[in-house]
């Protein structure tokens, strides 16, 4: 198995840790760490393991950093439609 894998699993595991513990910002120190952490750890396996393998890390992310994306899908959809169509 390559090393951006492997290093891809333990930030996977160290996610749903992370994700256990109490929090009193509702985890959200721990999601910034997380993405600034697993951005160039997706970079790797794209570079290593390839484009397919990579958005299979992408969406195994994404899944876990659910909020984060919602957010920010919010925030796109404001940014091009206005206010008032947030669903």
């Amino acid at each position: 198995m390559p090393l951006s894998l492997i290093l891809a699993c333990i930030w996977l595991v160290a996610a749903n840790i992370l994700a256990m513990l109490p929090s009193r910002d509702n985890h959200w120190t721990r999601a910034y760490a997380l993405i600034a952490l697993g951005l160039p750890i997706l970079g790797y396996v794209i570079w290593e393991t390839g484009i397919w393998i990579g958005l299979a890390v992408l969406v195994a992310g994404m899944s876990v950093l659910r909020w984060p994306v919602i957010y920010l899908g919010k925030w796109v959809r404001r940014r091009l439609f206005g206010p008032g169509r947030d669903a």
